[in-house]
């Protein structure tokens, strides 16, 4: 059930009962613009986010009828640095096991955990300037960012498309907070990252965003002003984005009436 829905400046914002009916939402509509797009180009490109928070969305999206996945190409905003290849904890296994292994997609890029992060970078750049990006599928984190544009890195101008960066701690202390890693020790200092201007050029976002551990970040998100400082405040500027989030996600801005 829809609890609530809301525009700031230009980002519909729809908060729902439960994380599942959250990621139900959000999987019916971006399974409509994957089928819109698909109506009016022969192949289209998407961006996916590996976090818990997407779990809902991603099985849902999966179980959604009527896509032909063969005419998409997948790729995905962010990977640690210097993980071994068959680690769980790794964005593209999680992306395997979620939705890149489920359905049949015409083409699947990934980062890459390789300690040549330089060749990773180049390859990623050459394939994201070279492509047109439909639709991201993406969240927020605890310190505002998205991708693993941390406010001491994020750059709404960023000259590059993506980029090694150090993560500050609240962000390695969410993937504790998850359940990714024992503690923070293990947690990775240092990913590579898709810059802001690639995620927030492509022609559709939808963001998912639950639980109370994300509430902070969504009330910045939305009643905060637009800078780096929350990263993902620049979704209220974007023509054509969602945020989708659950109660507890949403409870700083319902305390607020």
């Amino acid at each position: 059930m829809i609890l609530k829905t809301f525009k700031k400046d230009n980002l519909d914002v729809k908060v729902y009962d439960t994380r599942e009916n959250m990621g139900k939402a959000a999987a019916a509509d971006v399974a409509a613009c994957i089928r819109k797009a698909l109506a009016v180009k022969n192949e289209i490109y998407m961006i996916f986010a590996a976090a818990p928070s997407q779990n809902e969305f991603l099985e849902a999206l999966v179980a959604e009828e009527g896509i032909e996945w063969g005419r998409i190409h997948a790729l995905h905003m962010d990977e640690y640095v210097n993980l071994p290849s068959d680690a769980p904890q790794g964005f593209g296994n999680f992306l395997r096991r979620a939705i890149f292994d489920k359905v049949p997609f015409a083409s699947v890029e990934l980062i890459g955990t390789d300690s040549d992060t330089d060749a990773a970078c180049r390859r990623y750049s050459e394939i994201l300037s070279s492509v047109t990006i439909d639709i991201v599928c993406m969240g927020i984190g605890e310190n505002g960012h998205i991708a693993f544009n941390d406010p001491h890195v994020a750059d709404f101008n960023d000259p590059l498309l993506i980029k090694k960066v150090d993560l500050d701690e609240k962000c390695r202390m969410q993937q504790v907070h998850d359940g990714c890693f024992r503690s923070i020790a293990d947690v990775p200092k240092y990913a590579l990252t898709l810059t802001i201007p690639p995620l927030v050029g492509a022609e559709h976002l939808f963001c998912v965003v639950p639980a109370a551990t994300k509430a902070a970040a969504v009330k910045a998100t939305i009643q905060g002003p637009v800078t780096e400082k929350c990263p993902a405040s620049i979704l209220c500027r974007h023509p054509s984005a969602i945020l989708y989030t659950d109660r507890e996600g949403a409870s700083k801005l319902l305390a607020d009436e």
